[in-house]
Parts: C-alpha cells; structure tokens; sequence
C-alpha cells in the first residue's frame, strides 16, 4: 500500500432537518495512497457525494461530522479552524463538482475562474494567474485555450466544461483529487476523454484519487481498488480485479448485473434491484440492503453485518453470493430456499415476450417512413433586424424507415442530430424539405383535426422526465390531458385508464395525487413512459430514456420498456448515446453523425461487422465492466472535438476526425453502400467488403448515389 494520502476512519455525518436528522454517512474508513485512485460506487443517494462533501468541509446547511477522523497525511481536518480548511481546500485538495454547469459562475470568463484559486493560494498577480490557466487548459486537452480564455461556460459544451472544472481542480497541483461523477450524461466518446485526462494527470502529478460513481464500468480499469457503498455504509471492498470477479455482497452482484453489455441476450430481462434504498432520516435495524435483498434471513433485519473478510477483501453480509450472478428467466417458486447458483439473479421484471419479427415492406408501407429530411435553424445577426447569416444544419437528407413491431436504435454524440430527428417523427417540429410518412401518409400535409388524430399514432418519451412533467399538476391530471385533449372517453372511463396504467409501469394507486417533485429520477421516468403509453400509440420515440439513471434502475425501467412494447405491440425508436442500451432494446440501428445517418443495420452488424470508422470508434469508447478489458484498451477511440454543425466538413463529415481519410473525403459525399442484406454504410474506405454492385439503397428503398469502388 503507497503512502496514505488521505485517511478517513469511523467517518459518521448528519444532517439536520427541520423535523428529522439525515444519517447520510456512518461509520466510513478509507484510504487513498499517493499516485493511487479509489473507485467509490453505489447509488444515488448512498451517500457518496456527502462522503466528498464531508471531506472537503462544504456541507450543506445542517450538516455537520458528528464523529470519526479525516487526516490529509498527518493533519486531521475534522474540527479544523474554517480559514485553515479554506487554505488547504483547493490547494491541497480538490474537487471536480458533478455538474460543469450549475457549478462554475456564468458571470464569469473560462481564465478568470481558473485563474482564481491561483491567485487566492499562490498570491500570483493577474498576469502569472492567467498563464497558470492557460497551462492548465492545455494540460486538460481543451481545444484552442488561448482563445477559450475570454469564453463563458455557455458557450461551452458539455464535455469542455468538464475539462475547465477539472482545470480549476488542479490548478494548484492538489495532493488529493476527489472526481464525483466527473462523466455523467457524457457521451461515450467525450466521457473517454475525460477519464484518459484523469489518468495521465494521476501518473503525470501523482495525485491520490477518489473516483466516485454509480457506473462500475467507469472504475473498472482505472481503479486499483474499488469500495462499494449503500445507504451510507461501506459494504464491500477489494482490488479491482477481485471484486469483479469473486464479489460477495449481493448489492455489489446486482450493481454488475444491472449493466446491459453488448453481448448481453435481449430475450432475458437485465437485473435489476427491486425497490429503493431506505430512507436515513429512520434507518432500518439490521443490515440495510435486506428489504431489497433475495437472501436476507431474520438475522439481516435483527442485526447489522460487520465488516469482515481477509486480505484487502472485506465485505459486511451475513449470507454473501460468491461471484458474478447467474442470470435466470424464471422466478423460484414461493417458499423456496434459492440455491447458490440461481441465488445470484436479481429479477424485478418478467422475460418479454419474443417480438414478432419486423414486417417485410415489400407490397406494402413502412408504419413509419422518412425520405431524404432536412431540418435547419437559422443563425441571425442584428438586435433588431435578426437577419439570416447562416443555419445549424440539425438533420440533413436523412432517409429511414420502421416496420410495424419493429424497435429502432438511433446512436451518435451529442450535436448529431438525434433529438431534431425524434421531434420531426412526433410532428413536434416541421421539416425543411423531406417527407415524414405515417402509414404511408404524410404527417405534415394535415391540418386541424386531422394532424392531432395523426399525431396519435406517435408519441414521445422525453429525456429529462423532471423538465418535462408540469410541476403544477398531480399525476392524474398528467396522464389524463392527453385523452381530455383528443376528446377520448367520460371522465370514468379515463380514470379507470389512468389506473390501469399506473399497474403496467409497476406505480401505486396512491402515487395518481402527489406531484412529480415527489418521485424519484427511476419513478419519474415510469409516469413518463406512461404519459407515452396513454394514447395506445403505434410507435414511441424514447430519448434518451435512462442517460441520468443509476445503473440498477436503468435496468428496471429498460425491461419495463421492452415488456410493454412487446406488449402493445408498438414500433419503437430509441435514440441513445449509450450503445449498448440501444442494441439491448432494438432489432436494427442506425448510427448518426453531424446530421447524417452513416451507418445502418441489425444489432450484430453493427457490433460485429462495422463498417464506418466512427461506428468501430465508438463501440471502442464503452465503458466494459471488466478491469482487464479496459486496461488492454490502448487508446479512447475518437479523438478531437464534434465539428461545428454551422459548417460541418465538405464531404465526408467525419473526415476531419478519421484515422483513414484521404483527399477525395474532402472532395466528395460518400454515398451508402451495401455490405449486407440490412447492412449499409456511408464511406469511402469502409471496414469491410462492400457487396459488388453499381448503386445502393438506402433505409427508405429510394436509390442513392452510384458506389465507388
């Protein structure tokens, strides 16, 4: 073990509520060496940011340390003199905030916040501050610093205000670094970046890092040890490897579990952890993950498992799984005692039912067609004028299809287009030029009553159920607007509807009077897929449906999303930057860049047989759950920033970020081409043999331009 750099010991933390007293953290011991990171997972409220907080002393009103010890080598920062703990804080240790938007002041230029910490604990004058930053923003990756200077963090995306949080973090050189979710809601290709910055800083500086996550894919190769945290207790630990693979507290088994992989069976529900953690303003007796536990025994709810184990394996259960859980279809019958082998698996959810297999279009219309769309959005000049100076070129040309029962995937970065897509299918926004056809009708060619019964068909699951659902209406009104508005059924009869939907998306009755501020991320986003639901659509749009969940409820949500749609017998469209989401839940996908869909097919040629340079790219950039993959990774996929889609790359738009481009990808489009039956990809140089022939079709049937050999 290097030397400690940071040591925490019997850490307990409260906070002090108007009526009641949050146990947030208790009992907590940790040690983080020099040059050494530290995974910390678990989920949303386990109480690992509180953890961070605890150390750096920034608790929230209420919040205090009621016991235990927190040393940075040999100086204890519990009941530290607040200016000593504003001396070390930011200087000695550091932290990257979780969210790069709400944390950094939009008052304030890129230089001028990274420079502060600079100026405030070195007492460098403005000048030395300011060629610090510009050291550090360079030392992050972050493309043009010197221009980024004067920027304000609107103007950035998400992945380069990431990159100045973490600049401001080590402006100072920390000896600790504490990341809390330093990649969430990151697209796989900039949360790749992100962490290669990490490691290169942990051995280039030799910082001490604690990496706190609900992602185990994300600790997974970048952890020499990893502590796994619920409801405010440590309740394992281990080498990275050894937890992995030989874990033994059931929590720890259902976390992994919950992880859809690119090789997982989409015939078998994910696992999931049924329930939710306990509420710690009344913490239950016992150990706290038996109400939600298959194994727990009179002993777990009577008495709390201590922390035991040998080597640097520790876990706190007293019926502990061995290894990684067996997943089983079917539940054991009641009463039973699970056996050690079918213990492991952790359903909340039943198998969905096999989907019918997609309609052949051939004699007749796709349930859902789009030919050659375009949609831009001016850019204007002037405060009065508003003159037009250019567009966003959102979607562009892009031709698909969806078959009756049939689940689409749609995957790409953020900025390709994937949203504008989604709002044009729902008739949530008009094309430019193009076609969008439902049943073989064009939506945009209806008006009045017609396009509201049309739009029927159609509905939207939305990605931020939290700014999506009307704060002001209980979710009995929610869900009944729609049928109110369509003029569908008495007021019995969509009450009774109501009900029925509440049971499908697995919600109480009672949940109909509360407001959607009461619910939780995972409960949010049921009432949504039931908003969806409500007019029995044809085709759902889900975006983005579970990017900001925890991993054990993304798997519940993502198998009541493919039970309900095998169910209803809906088509549906799931537009992710998550891959291996999508090629759980959909029969054919189609990868989207700068507006341009340049690759199409089955989920296995897309994994298997990829034939754009930026589809393999991105597959390489997923986090795997497993420490000797993401070790052997040799480099983070795609590299440099989404080009600008004001002027996106004559050509091939991906050329300016491809490792195969030549001179005629500059010069000219390539059109798509066939390399399997349902296989298609737009490339000059692609990755596998095209089939020999003179022109391709594209999603839609329509002939694209004649393939270059």
């Amino acid at each position: 073990m290097p030397t400690p750099a940071l040591k925490v010991h019997d850490l307990t933390t409260e906070i002090q509520l108007s009526r009641a007293t949050v146990h947030a953290v208790g009992n907590v011991d940790l040690e983080i060496g020099e040059g050494e990171t530290l995974g910390l997972v678990g989920e949303s409220g386990s109480g690992k940011s509180i953890l961070g907080l605890s150390i750096l002393g920034l608790l929230p009103g209420g919040g205090h340390v009621t016991g235990g010890s927190i040393k940075l080598y040999d100086r204890e920062l519990v009941g530290m003199k607040p200016r000593e703990l504003r001396e070390i804080r930011g200087n000695e240790i550091a932290m990257i905030f979780q969210d790069s938007l709400s944390s950094l002041n939009p008052t304030k230029s890129i230089g001028e916040q990274v420079a502060e910490p600079v100026r405030l604990h070195r007492g460098a004058s403005r000048k030395e501050a300011l060629d610090r930053a510009l050291e550090v923003l360079e030392l992050v990756g972050l493309p043009r610093p010197r221009e980024r200077l004067s920027d304000y963090p609107h103007q950035l995306s998400g992945g380069l205000r990431q990159r100045v949080m973490i600049a401001i973090a080590l402006a100072c050189e920390p000896k600790v670094l504490l990341a809390d979710e330093p990649t969430t809601a990151l697209d796989v290709t900039i949360q790749a970046q992100i962490l290669k910055v990490l490691d290169d800083l942990e051995q280039r500086l030799g910082m001490a890092t604690l990496l706190v996550t609900h992602d185990m894919g994300v600790v997974a190769g970048r952890s020499r040890r990893i502590n796994v945290m619920y409801a405010g207790r440590i309740v394992e630990t281990a080498p990275s490897e050894e937890l992995f693979t030989a874990m033994r507290h059931p929590y720890t088994q259902s976390l992994l579990g919950s992880i859809p992989r690119l090789e997982s069976d989409a015939s078998k529900p994910l696992l999931s952890i049924p329930g939710l953690p306990p509420d710690l303003t009344n913490p239950p007796a016992g150990c706290r993950f038996a109400a939600r536990c298959r194994f727990a025994t009179d002993q777990c709810r009577a008495q709390e498992p201590p922390l035991t184990g040998s080597g640097e394996h520790f876990f706190a259960c007293w019926n502990p799984v061995d290894g990684p859980a067996v997943i089983t279809v079917s539940k054991p019958a009641a009463g039973a005692a699970p056996a050690a082998a079918v213990a492991a698996s952790v359903i909340s959810e039943p198998a969905p039912a096999p989907a019918a297999a997609p309609a052949a279009t051939n004699g007749s219309a796709p349930l859902l067609e789009l030919v050659n769309v375009v949609r831009e959005y001016p850019v204007t000049a002037g405060a009065l004028l508003k003159r037009k100076v250019n567009s966003v070129k959102a979607v562009s040309n892009v031709s698909l299809y969806v078959n009756p029962g049939e689940s689409f995937g749609l995957v790409g970065e953020s900025g390709c287009g994937k949203t504008s897509l989604g709002k044009l299918i729902v008739g949530i926004e008009k094309p430019d030029a193009g076609q969008v056809k439902v049943r073989g009708e064009e939506l945009f060619k209806k008006r009045g009553g017609e396009l509201r019964t049309a739009r029927r068909v159609v509905q939207m699951m939305f990605q931020d159920p939290y700014g999506s659902l009307d704060p002001r209406m209980r979710v009995r009104s929610i869900l009944r607007e729609p049928m109110q508005v369509q003029g569908i059924g008495s007021a019995k009869e969509q009450d009774q509807r109501v009900r029925e939907l509440l049971g499908e998306v697995g919600l109480p009755v009672n949940a109909l009077e509360r407001y959607p501020h009461e619910f939780s991320g995972g409960q949010r986003q049921r009432i949504a897929l039931a908003r969806a639901l409500v007019l029995e659509p044809k085709i759902m749009v889900a975006d983005e449906p579970v990017s900001a969940l925890d991993v054990s409820i993304r798997s519940q949500v993502l198998n009541l999303m493919k039970r309900l749609q095998s169910e209803h017998g809906m088509a549906s469209i799931v537009i992710s930057h998550d891959l291996a989401v999508v090629k759980y839940l959909s029969d054919r996908i189609g990868v989207m860049y700068l507006g341009r869909l340049v690759e199409l097919g089955t989920g296995d040629d897309i994994y298997r047989r990829a034939a754009h340079p930026y589809t393999e790219a991105l597959i390489k950039t997923i986090p795997v759950p497993d420490p000797a993959v993401e070790k052997a990774k040799a480099d983070v996929g795609i590299r440099g920033e989404l080009p600008s889609p004001i002027d996106p790359p004559s050509g091939c738009r991906f050329r300016t970020r491809c490792p195969l481009a030549q001179e005629i990808c500059s010069q000219q489009e390539p059109p798509m081409r066939r390399f399997g039956p349902s296989h298609q990809a737009a490339c000059h140089f692609p990755l596998q043999t095209p089939e020999p022939e003179t022109a391709a079709t594209n999603g839609a049937g329509a002939s694209a331009a004649p393939s270059l050999s």
